[in-house]
């Protein structure tokens, strides 16, 4: 399977490369047929500390929508593993190429972006220092970087609507279970909630951010 890669010319940064240096980096990843400037639109509801970088999925989103996606959505809530693969092997790549080093990397995504989150740091559980995870979902695939993740633990809030009809019950029950076991978890629940993010998970997500920035 032929490698991906992310565009760093669609990146939208929230500061120049000059005011980048010595301060923390939040990435962010929006959800399936979606782009950059999606959750870009969320910066002036986060910490002014980090650095942001809104990255495009590496992949066009096959049918319904003219977008983007970091794995084919053919079944909901269990994509293919080799998909998330290839997408956390680019966004590390990405990383990996930046002029100028980051304090610290922390990650912030909704949907297949918030799935990404979770696989990003079990693919490198000592790259990242905190992740949000926001209507998103862990695999049940075991994966090498487990064990060292359940061992350092590092912080995840994990917000999600109680009426979100989008990601199947069964990745829900399956990430409830897998979550605690792994991370300091911090989970919100949010009534009235569908498949979206609220004005209150945003300030939940703030403080959380917050507290990792100490």
């Amino acid at each position: 399977m032929s490698e991906i890669a992310i565009d760093k010319d669609a990146v939208i940064w929230s500061a120049s490369e000059a005011e980048r240096q010595g301060r923390p980096l939040l990435v962010l990843m929006h959800g399936y047929g979606s782009h950059e400037g999606d959750l870009f639109g969320l910066a002036p509801y986060l910490p002014l500390r980090p650095v942001i970088a809104s990255l495009r999925a590496p992949s066009i989103a096959p049918w319904p929508i003219d977008g983007w996606s970091w794995f084919e959505r053919r079944d909901p809530g269990a994509p293919d593993p080799a998909d998330l693969d290839r997408s956390a092997a680019a966004v590390i790549a990405w990383l990996d190429a930046l002029p100028v080093r980051p304090e610290s990397v922390g990650l912030l995504g909704f949907s297949q972006g918030g799935a990404m989150v979770i696989h990003l740091m079990r693919t490198a559980p000592e790259r990242f220092a905190y992740g949000v995870n926001l209507a998103g979902f862990s695999t049940d695939r075991p994966m090498p970087g487990d064990s060292a993740l359940a061992q350092l633990r590092p912080p995840m809030f994990w917000g999600r609507g109680a009426v979100d009809d989008v990601i199947p019950g069964a990745a829900v029950a399956r990430t409830t279970e897998w979550l605690p076991a792994h991370f300091s978890l911090t989970g919100r629940i949010y009534e009235g909630l569908a498949h979206s993010i609220s004005q209150q998970e945003l300030a939940d997500v703030r403080a959380f951010i917050e507290r990792q920035l100490v």
